[in-house]
Order: C-alpha cells, then sequence, then structure tokens
C-alpha cells in the first residue's frame, strides 16, 4: 500500500476505536505508532513514539497547563467562585431568569482563572443550583445554564484549548488568549438574552429572585476584585509584553496562593486536594497532546495533510466556501470527539488548508474553539452536560441536554457574527506589537 492509503487506513481505524469508547490519547498513540512502522519502519517507530513521550513531559511551552490549572484549582478550594456567583447575584438576581443569568457571569468570571470547561462547569454547579433549586428555578433551565457557562471557561483567557493550539501551530499564546476576550463576553451576552427571552416566555422557568440595596450591589463587588486583580496581572502583564505566557501562569498561580493565604481560606488539606486535582487533570491533558503529536507525525509521513490542502485550495469554489465546509466538520465532528482531542487530531490537516486559503490563523483559532464549544453541550458527547449530571444526579440527562439547547442556538448565532465581523477576534490581538 502507499503512504496515502496506510494513512486513510489509519484515520478509518482511528474512528472505529473512537467509536469503540477507546480513551482518545490511547487510541491516536496506537494508530500513530502503528502506523509510522508500516510506512517507514519499526526501529524508527519505537524512536519516535520515545522521542515524543519525553519531548511533551519535558516541555516548558506545556508548563502553562499545570500552572493555570492549579491557579483554577486554588481559586475553587479558596471561595472565590462563591464570591463571583454572589456578586453577579446581586446585580442580576431579581430580573426573570436572574440566578441564571448570575450563573454565567459567575462562569465568565471563573473561565478568566479556570481556563477549562468542565472544571468552570463543574466548580458553578456545586454553587449555584442549590441557590436555584431555593428559588424554585427549573432546573432544566438551571442544569442548562450551568453547562453552557461552563463551556466559557474554554474561550475566556487562559484557556487550555488555546495553549494547545498555539503549541500545535506556533502561534502567540498571548495574541489567542486576548483574542478570545471579546468573543466569550459576545456568547455570554448572547446566554443571558437567551435567558432572558426564555423566561419573559415562561415565567415559571426562573421567577425573579430578591431585590438588593445599591449599597449591597455595590458591597458585593469586593467579591470580584480578587479576580479582576488577577486577570489584569496575567492577562496585562502579557499584553504588555512584561512577561511571556509561561511566566504569566507562574504569576496568576502564585496570586491565587498569595490572595487564599491573605483571606485565610487555604488549609493544608485544601492545598493538597488542589495539588491532586492539579495533577490528575495536567497529566490527561498532556496524555492527549502526546497521543496528537505521535498521531501528527504519522500523518506527516503519508502526506495526507499537504495533498488535503492542495487538493481542497484547488478546488474552483471560493475560499469562504472550503472554509464553511471545515466548520461544518468541526460542528459535526465536535457532537462525537472530546473537544481538546478534536483539536488535536485534526489541527494537523486542517491548519495547512487554512493557511493555503490566506486566513488568519488567530482568528481560525477562535472560530474552531467556539465550533468545538458546542460540542461540550450537545449530545451524545456533551461533556460539561455530563459533569452537571455527576453533580445534580437527581435531574435526568435528557433533562439537562434538552436545557442547552437555546443555548446551542446562540453558540451557533455567536459563530456566525464571528465569521461575519473577524476584526471582533482580531482588533486586540493587533494591538500587540
Amino acid at each position: 500500500m502507499s503512504p496515502v492509503q496506510i494513512g486513510i487506513l489509519g484515520c478509518v481505524l482511528l474512528f472505529i476505536l473512537l467509536a469503540a469508547s477507546m480513551p482518545v490519547a490511547f487510541a491516536m498513540a496506537i494508530v500513530g505508532f502503528a502506523g509510522f512502522a508500516m510506512v517507514v519502519s519499526p526501529d524508527a517507530a519505537m524512536s519516535m513514539i520515545t522521542l515524543d513521550l519525553y519531548d511533551t513531559f519535558s516541555s516548558y511551552s506545556l508548563t502553562v497547563i499545570p500552572l493555570f490549572v492549579l491557579m483554577g484549582q486554588i481559586a475553587f478550594h479558596a471561595g472565590i467562585s462563591r464570591r463571583l456567583f454572589n456578586a453577579a447575584y446581586h446585580w442580576l438576581g431579581a430580573m426573570p431568569g436572574g440566578l441564571a443569568m448570575s450563573t454565567v457571569g459567575a462562569c465568565t468570571a471563573f473561565g478568566a482563572i479556570c481556563g477549562s470547561g468542565p472544571a468552570t462547569a463543574a466548580t458553578m454547579a456545586s454553587v449555584a443550583l442549590p441557590e436555584m433549586k431555593r428559588y424554585k428555578y427549573s432546573m432544566e433551565l438551571g442544569c442548562g445554564a450551568v453547562a453552557a457557562g461552563g463551556s466559557l471557561g474554554m474561550l475566556i483567557p487562559p484557556s487550555v484549548v488555546f495553549i494547545v493550539y498555539a503549541i500545535m501551530t506556533e502561534q502567540s499564546v498571548g495574541k489567542l488568549f486576548i483574542a478570545g476576550i471579546v468573543p466569550g463576553i459576545l456568547i455570554a451576552l448572547l446566554f443571558c438574552l437567551t435567558i432572558y427571552i426564555n423566561c419573559r416566555r415562561r415565567p415559571e422557568l426562573g421567577p425573579a429572585a430578591q431585590r438588593f440595596s445599591w449599597g449591597a450591589k455595590i458591597a458585593s463587588l469586593t467579591g470580584v476584585l480578587e479576580t479582576l486583580i488577577l486577570f489584569v496581572v496575567v492577562i496585562g502583564g502579557m499584553f504588555g509584553g512584561f512577561f511571556t505566557p509561561t511566566e504569566a501562569a507562574a504569576i496568576g498561580a502564585a496570586g491565587t496562593i498569595i490572595i487564599a493565604l491573605v483571606k485565610r481560606q487555604l488549609s493544608w488539606k485544601k492545598l493538597i486536594r488542589s495539588l491532586q486535582e492539579t495533577v490528575r487533570t495536567s497529566c490527561m491533558v498532556m496524555i492527549i497532546v502526546t497521543g496528537a503529536v505521535i498521531f501528527g507525525h504519522f500523518l506527516a509521513v503519508t502526506q495526507i495533510p499537504v495533498k488535503l490542502a492542495s487538493l481542497l485550495a484547488g478546488l474552483p469554489l471560493p475560499g469562504w466556501t472550503v472554509m464553511g465546509l471545515i466548520i461544518l466538520f468541526y460542528l459535526l465532528a465536535g457532537c462525537f470527539v472530546d473537544a481538546l482531542g478534536l483539536i488535536l487530531l485534526t489541527i494537523p490537516i486542517f491548519y495547512p488548508v487554512v493557511m493555503q486559503l490566506g486566513y488568519d490563523p488567530i482568528w481560525f483559532g477562535v472560530i474552531i474553539v467556539v465550533v468545538t464549544q458546542m460540542g461540550v453541550v450537545s449530545p451524545p458527547v456533551g461533556v460539561c452536560v455530563y459533569v452537571v449530571s455527576g453533580i445534580e444526579r437527581d435531574v435526568p440527562l435528557q433533562t439537562i441536554f434538552r436545557g442547552a439547547l437555546p443555548f446551542l442556538a446562540a453558540l451557533v448565532l455567536a459563530a456566525i457574527i464571528l465569521i461575519a465581523f473577524p476584526q471582533l477576534c482580531l482588533f486586540l490581538p493587533n494591538l500587540i506589537r
């Protein structure tokens, strides 16, 4: 068989393994190793997999992942997430669906110090859902809002998905982080608008909670101050060129620990728990990255990415049509493959196509994250939905998926807006020299 035929066979085998519920990291590594051995040689494949494992786990660039994960874990255990929700509740709670809007607002703010969609969903589910039950909210709306709001952790900087995309495509992590700010705020506003419209049509979904005085509202903003300081230091420092993304991650993690210690909200037990969760999450991400690197090397020796790029770029179709097909693929595939795994799996194939068509790689990174964001709230994968279901076991899974559907429509609208107006993603990164 030719290298291209072996590559196609490998891709088919990979999807079979994924359909059989094999973890995406191991599926990519096995197919990549076996395919590389067939195209080159078994000895070369053994050397390749050894080097890829060492290079990934010793990569200085990837140290930002455990540092940002630690930042989010310390913030959660120190009660920062609860204070964010309390502040949002004081300002939005009295509106129809106000508690659900507060959840989206708190998810947006917590995403700025977390970097993970499932982690944001898990954190806010434990904080917001008990309050929604107390005010007789529909759990369909409540759980759907938490799952959708949690997905913002993928887009709001610092984002683990952006970090991995930047490393794979050799783009600036700082520019990608900055590019995610406006789209993240846009999607949060669309989520709040979705909640408001649904609750105006069906008031029983989200009854208005108590009203607070202006004094209480202003006083509640102290719960946002620590998050705002961390965000400004981390993102502002990168934006201003004062430190690299890796240094920013270290400063953010250290700053979160200092805030928790000053407020006396970090015990040894909480610190150890945070470190354990950081190691577990970071190892999971690093293993997935390693599997993707191995599979990417296999694809490289088959020449499939180069040939596909030439084929698509040479089609008698406008560039926007080809881009539309790529985005449609991500939209459909995101329903079946985890977001991070999907990006790692497909970037080696589609990135050369996008570059050959002349699209901006920063804009493409944002669009891909937004489109794969849909996958974490849509069946059958819907990882954020499963996270919420695991915490709120009394609510049927199908009810949570049904509650997430209106937010899925908001994400589709956001993707259309960002595709039509790419400067929404690019005007802030273009300010960086």
